[in-house]
């Protein structure tokens, strides 16, 4: 509990902003078990159960180290600017999930095609006002905190910007699945693809950066070299998982069941694979 009231005073607006996820999280949720709305053969509300989890995880992240830098104008609107634009993106993909359809590279009409396009836009604002907030950590004086921590702080926030940015390799292919179409048979809840490249894993590992080295930094590692060469296997992880992907090799590699097979191609929303 004094770990929720320390985030609430250091940035009140993303401490509300994580609880309101957090209950659409669990909304989300809980329609993935009772609701039959299904695309690319799996339920239609994992997608949004997801979104609003990592968002619970970002914002709440971001409210602990804004905290520590000094509160000038523009960190409120980084606040501001977080929620409006994850608001967006979280409100359009649920109301996507509840109609059955993708929110995300869907161009099947122009409309689709401008809202995904909108999404890309906003994320993409989102990430370089983040990537600002790591250049402040970078330049304020932070004598209170270990340099430990501080380099798990900024190397972090570059990580997550980097791979953040490699979303824009999956929204330009309109695809996250190498070497199918997307809907192939994945890990429970998750869904990472276990037959072919997915590029969603890398995303994934390297945007959670954010929150691996500052704890590593705080928590384990005592010294600025020690952070930094963590880093740098992170990093390689990170890129190795791409390369991976980018192969057409999954993480994890399963036979899909009979029942994982006649979902994807049983799925109403599956999309034709691209020439």
């Amino acid at each position: 509990m004094d770990l929720l009231q320390e985030l609430s005073a250091r940035n009140y607006p993303l401490y509300l902003f994580g609880w309101i996820s957090l209950l659409g999280a669990i909304t989300c949720g809980i329609m993935a078990i009772f609701s039959p709305t299904e695309v690319h053969g799996i339920s239609a509300w994992l997608k949004p159960t997801k979104f609003f989890t990592s968002t619970v995880i970002f914002v709440w992240s971001m409210g602990w180290y804004l905290g520590y830098l000094k509160q000038t104008p523009i960190i409120s609107v980084y606040t501001w600017l977080t929620i409006a634009v994850l608001a967006f993106e979280l409100i359009y993909i649920t109301l996507r999930a509840s109609q059955g359809q993708l929110s995300h590279f869907n161009t099947s009409s122009s409309y689709n095609g401008f809202m995904f396009s909108m999404m890309g836009l906003a994320i993409s604002i989102m990430t370089l006002a983040t990537l600002y907030i790591g250049i402040r950590f970078f330049t304020e004086p932070l004598p209170d905190l270990s340099t430990s921590y501080v380099w798990g702080i900024r190397l972090g926030i570059i990580l997550f910007v980097i791979f953040a940015f490699e979303g824009g390799l999956m929204g330009a292919r309109l695809s996250h699945t190498i070497g199918a179409a997307d809907g192939t048979p994945g890990l429970k809840f998750l869904n990472w693809s276990v037959t072919h490249g997915d590029l969603r894993i890398a995303h994934f590992v390297g945007m959670h950066a954010l929150q691996v080295l500052p704890l590593l930094g705080y928590y384990v590692l005592s010294s600025t070299k020690g952070i930094v060469m963590v880093s740098m296997l992170y990093l390689l992880l990170a890129t190795g998982v791409l390369v991976q992907a980018l192969m057409g090799k999954p993480l994890i590699q399963r036979k899909p069941s009979a029942n994982q097979v006649h979902n994807v191609y049983a799925s109403p929303n599956k999309l034709k694979p691209r020439i």
